[in-house]
């Protein structure tokens, strides 16, 4: 197989490639997709902590009894 190099669409940097997985007759399949853009330059610009999605009951803090 051969590697694929990503790129932004919009300022045509390289971008980290990223894992998404969907689902098809009852399994989870990966899919390789490219990433956020990090160049700050970019309109497509996505900062370091962005983007990024909690779980659903994983709140910080301390919990209210």
């Amino acid at each position: 197989m051969g590697r694929e190099e990503h790129t932004c669409p919009v300022c045509g940097q390289p971008v980290a490639t990223v894992v998404r997985r969907y689902k098809t007759l009852g399994a989870w399949v990966p899919k390789w997709v490219a990433g956020p853009c990090r160049n700050p330059e970019c309109e497509a610009y996505v900062g370091e902590g962005a983007g990024r999605k909690e779980e659903p009951g994983s709140e910080s803090g301390p919990k209210e009894s």
